[in-house]
């Protein structure tokens, strides 16, 4: 049976992927960056999955105001980069696994979560920005990936306590694919900030480090936190954090080890953080 190894954790900053494509990676201001997940690059050459679960948030691109799926399953066999404005980022097409996207699809809407299931998107920074941090810049992707976008950009949003109980159903519908896959399931975007508004440019470190450690050791806890404690401490798009609790729910009930932890301030106006947790 395929089995979830490890949970990936990192922010999705448009601009580290345009530092990175612009060949910025070594300046100064973006050398503190890129030299955080040094560690995780060679965790990941060792640790390669044979697939990747990404869940990510969609920026306008696969998705607009005429159609806002609150979570939504990409089956098809492959994800062209997406135009975001400035023409598609230089990165591989994204190489999808329908064959288990469909599977999940068929085991979690069965266990009552109501997904989106897509054929056909293209996929932007939320996606392909992680992507980069972990395998640099590769002439091909190491691993299928199966995208899975989440709403937290349009009101309702859905609540952290519902995509940590999505994340579990996620874990028992690869579980029960009848592969022998070993399957990452990575949460991205967050950590604080705020793109607009009399707080744009709003970081907070405290709440980000406290989000960490309790993402950590207790989860469970942490779903609970009510979405406007999300928006009051760490910013209007500090919600994007609810997506890594679907990556945390999908980990085994046992403590996990912690493979490599990294935050960093400031990366264009956001708080940058990173986490690899190993399932044991």
């Amino acid at each position: 049976m395929a089995r979830i190894t490890a949970s990936v954790y990192t922010s999705h900053v448009p601009a580290i992927g345009a530092a990175l494509d612009a060949g910025k990676s070594g300046e100064p201001y973006w050398q503190p960056v890129f030299q955080g997940y040094e560690a995780s690059k060679a965790w990941m050459q060792d640790n390669t999955p044979d697939v990747i679960f990404l869940v990510y948030n969609d920026h306008a691109t696969a998705f607009s105001l005429d159609l806002i799926p609150t979570f939504a399953i990409g089956c098809a066999a492959e994800f062209q980069p997406a135009d975001e404005g400035w023409g598609p980022r230089p990165v591989p097409v994204v190489k999808g696994h329908p064959e288990l996207a469909a599977h999940i699809a068929q085991s979690v809407i069965q266990d009552d979560f109501d997904l989106t299931i897509v054929n056909k998107m293209d996929v932007d920074h939320g996606l392909t920005v992680p992507l980069s941090l972990l395998f640099g810049q590769p002439a091909a992707w190491p691993c299928p990936v199966i995208p899975f976008a989440v709403n937290v950009v349009q009101y309702p949003v859905p609540a952290g306590r519902r995509c940590f109980n999505l994340g579990r159903a996620i874990r028992k519908a690869v579980a029960s694919f009848d592969q022998p896959l070993k399957v990452q399931i990575w949460g991205t975007g967050g950590m604080s900030h705020q793109l607009q508004g009399p707080r744009a440019g709003l970081i907070n470190r405290e709440f980000d480090q406290a989000f960490l450690d309790q993402l950590i050791a207790d989860p469970a806890t942490l779903a609970q936190k009510p979405h406007i404690d999300y928006v009051r401490e760490a910013g209007s798009e500090g919600i994007e954090l609810v997506m890594w609790l679907i990556a945390r729910g999908a980990m085994n009930d046992s403590p996990p080890r912690v493979a490599h932890r990294f935050y960093h301030v400031p990366a264009s106006n956001t708080a940058v953080g990173h986490l690899i947790l190993e399932n044991t």
